[in-house]
């Protein structure tokens, strides 16, 4: 395989997988929110008037907000619930991209994910839109995998 062949885009973004707790909840239709910054703090020199000193801090960590067709399962629901009423369940999960011949190409891992935002769909009899429900986890980290060739 050529160099060029191996940095070559060839993950399909309609061909993803959510996985929590090591079980595959599904195809969503949308994930956002695989991100993360390092926040920095300015620090201005005396005498230094060209540039600002940038510190880095801590690294912050965007929620990841999923987003799938309605279903009869009421799993994210429930999980939002216990949330609701104060009883924090933490779970680790993966997005997973695949190739286009369906093997996996890479995973975002995030940690210990909670619910904090569950929106049902928004409804209207004069349009024919497929009922959609979304979850947003905030985490405490991410990590890609990128898996061997």
């Amino acid at each position: 395989m050529s160099a060029l062949t191996e940095r070559a885009p060839y993950g399909g973004v309609f061909r993803f997988w959510v996985e929590l707790d090591g079980m595959l909840v599904g195809g969503f239709s949308e994930v956002t929110g695989l991100s993360a910054e390092i926040e920095t703090e300015e620090f201005r020199e005396g005498g230094v008037n060209g540039y600002v000193h940038r510190i880095p801090r801590a690294v912050k960590f965007s929620p990841i907000i999923l987003k799938r067709g309605m279903s009869q399962s009421s799993e994210l629901w429930d999980w939002y619930a216990q949330a609701m009423n104060g009883k924090i369940v933490r779970k680790s999960g993966s997005v997973i991209l695949q190739q286009l011949d369906g093997e996996e190409m890479c995973r975002w891992n995030f940690f210990e994910a909670y619910p904090v935002r569950w929106s049902g769909p928004d409804l209207n009899a004069s349009q024919s839109d497929i009922a959609v429900e979304t979850i947003e986890l905030v985490h405490n980290g991410l990590k890609t995998i990128f898996k061997a060739k």
